[in-house]
């Protein structure tokens, strides 16, 4: 109820310290002003009470009560209602380059490789409310899965939705996801563009040469981070198919071609990172989003209601009602 109301100068409340002050030298006041007289007996003064005498201290509680209303009003009480505009100053157009090739059912990140992956970029992308954000698949080819959207929702909706399938040709076309990617962000009017380009292998199809697919990044000013995905030594990785159409898993050697993906990064600009576990991955995506910062202005306005006028016409009308009553019932007590 009160959280928009505030007063600007509160330290005139000490004022009320004084209100008790004044009580005792009014009532000390009001002792030396009253005659004394002594006699033997009061029988033949004895009449029916003055309902006016009880009534007098009213002037001195009037007078209190307009004090009281002008402290109130002193500290200047006042109603705030704040409204508040963001304005994305620099903003980030970024694209995740996802490799869904079948060595991305690695299950040496829990559940799996790509799993892992979809729930770390899920909170990334949630992270990052004022950013466009795309995404590209490949496998042996690439293509294009969510293009720069700053819908969230759209781009969650497709993350989610990622899962190996045999649609996309077998293999892992590093040059072809680095160039989609490129190409998604080429025409951005964006101050800083963005890829994301995450893998588990080597580059071993494709018909663009990953450090083609750099040179082009470079012209269009776009950073790259890369990241290999996957632990060292042995995975249990899928091997082969089963009859019944399932994977067969076995151990297999996890191969990164680290030396290309950090010559990428360092081309573009970017970094590249190792991610063997949940939790490294977890914290290279904490990294790339505190690198990546999006400058923001934010503008707060401020309506004030101030509330002191009401609060001076109340002080007023008690000392008005005082010196009426003064000057005409109690006129002849004072």
């Amino acid at each position: 109820m009160f959280t928009n109301f505030e007063f600007v100068n509160p330290q005139f409340f000490w004022l009320f310290l004084l209100l008790p002050l004044l009580v005792i030298w009014h009532i000390l006041k009001r002792n030396k002003q009253t005659a004394s007289l002594k006699i033997s007996s009061i029988e033949g003064f004895k009449t029916s009470k003055n309902w006016l005498a009880k009534l007098r201290p009213l002037l001195f509680v009037l007078r209190l009560l307009a004090l009281s209303a002008l402290i109130i009003a002193m500290a200047r009480p006042r109603n705030v209602d704040e409204s508040t505009k963001i304005k994305t100053t620099s903003g980030i157009d970024i694209v995740i380059a996802i490799d869904v090739s079948a060595s991305m059912l690695a299950r040496d990140l829990k559940p799996n490789r790509l799993e892992a992956l979809k729930e770390v970029a899920a909170r990334f992308i949630n992270e990052r409310p004022n950013d466009r954000i795309g995404l590209v698949e490949y496998a042996g080819e690439s293509y294009t899965k969510t293009p720069l959207t700053s819908d969230k929702s759209i781009v969650l909706s497709s993350l989610k939705s990622i899962s190996y399938n045999t649609i996309i040709e077998g293999g892992t076309a590093i040059g072809m996801g680095l160039a989609t990617s490129v190409n998604r962000l080429k025409d951005s009017r964006a101050k800083s563009k963005v890829i994301i380009l995450l893998t588990d292998g080597v580059n071993n199809t494709g018909f663009i040469d990953p450090r083609t697919a750099s040179e082009l990044a470079v012209e269009f000013g776009i950073k790259t981070y890369t990241i290999g995905l996957g632990t060292n030594g042995m995975a249990v990785s899928p091997i082969g198919i089963l009859p019944n159409g399932q994977f067969q898993y076995g151990n297999v050697q996890v191969e990164i071609d680290e030396d290309l993906l950090k010559e990428i990064a360092r081309t573009t600009g970017g970094k590249y990172f190792r991610a063997t576990s949940n939790t490294k991955l977890e914290e290279i995506y904490d990294e790339i989003n505190k690198l990546e910062k999006t400058e923001i202005e934010e503008f707060k306005y401020k309506n004030y209601d101030e509330k002191f006028r009401p609060l001076t016409l109340l002080a007023l009308g008690f000392l008005g009602l005082e010196l009426l009553l003064r000057y005409t019932l109690f006129r002849s007590f004072v």
